[in-house]
């Protein structure tokens, strides 16, 4: 049982009880409008190419260049432009990007073992080829996420990623573009929206297919790598972001309050949840958000989520806590209480944890490390976000030696035969034939 603080249209009602509450809610998908208008313009960058992509970043972009592609030259002009300091901030932040993901690919290793006498199995992680990179625009510009993906993907070992991002006021964001660069991209785009998505996956007569897609965007976005998901493969499906704050008694509610805000700012959609166990606590922290809202500069945005998509739950303990959060399976559970770890080894369906007061969700956004492409809409119970292991293929082999294959060609036969498979079973056969002669003689 817990009770719960609801909002409601004209602000937050008193605390209700609400025993055996379900699962919270699913992202239901994209709307009807969305996916007709998605797929209008995928089947036209599918059939007409080029001319397709120009039409479409003209309507949208007001944006039509000779070329989509930066020149080496345009990327170091765009360079020229940001501050040292931005580039200095830029370089560190990506470094832990960077040395992360080498981490975890230095964790990722191959195996080969010998079953039985003579038989070897074995596998090899292989880095996909080639790579499209979306990077979002629009009023907030990601730049991290040119991090997460393309450096992400560089450490994979991928040989080739191209990258993708909308124009700003009529020319190439300088500073996206920056972080593109020295991210490692191998090619760079001015281009935005679902024809730029379709581009990359589709390919075009000057933009090669790629083989994956990777990177957030908006719900038009999301869609159309939903669409073409199969053929080719896709990071994750991504809804809007979602924050969960478990604390307690010893939690700061200021901190609390700014974290919660934070993410509602992404968008007017984005859940921010609070489950504590101290009622005095949770009632601080919704005193905090409205005080804080007054000086936000996002607060157009944050209130609006904050009031249709947040909620506020009190539990008895933490055991209670951590079975609630673990109903939610949200993309991001910051953990502000006396002993954070114990979340760590009892917690099972988040995207990412934040462990204490030290951490927050805007560091695995933009600076320590971690990825920020993360399973959103309940995902999170069966997949984790975006990392090295993403860009590789993890591929099998066997190799058998002549007495091992007539040994097991007799078995293989006999079972290809139960399934009524006489063609396999012939194959077998075939085999046991052969090397008989290594039966007999040891080899």
């Amino acid at each position: 049982m817990s009770e719960v603080l609801k909002a409601a249209a004209d602000g937050w009602t008193g605390v209700r009880a609400e025993a055996g509450a379900a699962r919270p809610g699913r992202g239901g998908g994209s709307s009807p409008e969305v996916v007709a208008a998605v797929a209008e313009i995928v089947a036209a960058v599918r059939e007409r190419g080029d001319a397709a992509v120009r039409k479409y970043s003209a309507r949208f972009d007001r944006w039509e260049p000779a070329s989509f592609r930066l020149t080496d030259a345009q990327v170091a002009d765009c360079v020229a432009q940001v501050d040292e300091q931005a580039l200095e901030d830029l370089r560190w932040c990506q470094e832990q990007v960077r040395a992360f993901a080498l981490a975890q690919r230095a964790a990722i290793t191959d195996v080969e073992v010998e079953t039985q006498p003579g038989v070897r199995l074995g596998h090899r992680n292989v880095p996909i080829e080639r790579v499209g990179a979306y990077v979002p625009g629009g009023r907030y510009p990601m730049i991290a996420s040119a991090a997460m993906s393309i450096v992400t993907a560089k450490a994979a070992g991928v040989d080739h990623v191209i990258a993708c991002t909308p124009p700003l006021d009529g020319a190439p964001p300088a500073l996206t573009v920056a972080a593109m660069h020295l991210a490692g991209a191998d090619e760079v785009y001015v281009l935005g929206g679902v024809h730029a998505v379709a581009a990359m996956a589709v390919g075009t007569e000057t933009i090669g297919p790629v083989d994956f897609l990777a990177g957030p965007g908006n719900a038009y976005v999301a869609e159309a790598k939903r669409q073409l998901f199969g053929e080719v493969g896709i990071d994750l499906f991504a809804g809007p972001t979602e924050i969960l704050v478990v604390a307690d008694e010893t939690a700061d509610p200021e901190v609390v309050a700014a974290d919660l805000l934070g993410q509602a700012e992404h968008g007017p959609t984005s859940p921010a949840a609070l489950i504590s166990t101290d009622a005095a606590l949770a009632r601080a922290v919704l005193a905090e958000v409205d005080r804080q809202l007054e000086t936000l500069p996002t607060a157009d945005v944050a209130a609006v989520a904050w009031r249709d998509f947040g909620e506020v739950h009190v539990v008895a303990d933490r055991e209670a806590a951590a079975a609630l959060a673990d109903r939610f399976a949200y993309e991001h559970v910051e953990i502000l209480t006396a002993e954070p770890r114990w979340f760590l080894d009892t917690m099972r369906q988040y995207g990412a944890l934040f462990l204490g007061e030290g951490t927050t969700v805007a560091y695995g956004d933009k600076a320590i490390g971690t990825n920020h492409v993360l399973p959103t809409a309940g995902a999170a119970r069966y997949t984790g976000g975006l990392w090295v292991g993403k860009f590789l293929k993890t591929v099998t082999y066997q190799e058998c030696d002549p007495a091992a294959s007539a040994r097991i060609g007799e078995i293989c036969a006999r079972q290809c035969r139960l399934e009524r498979f006489e063609g396999h079973a012939r194959s077998c056969d075939v085999r046991v034939r052969k090397f008989a002669g290594a039966l007999t003689s040891g080899r």
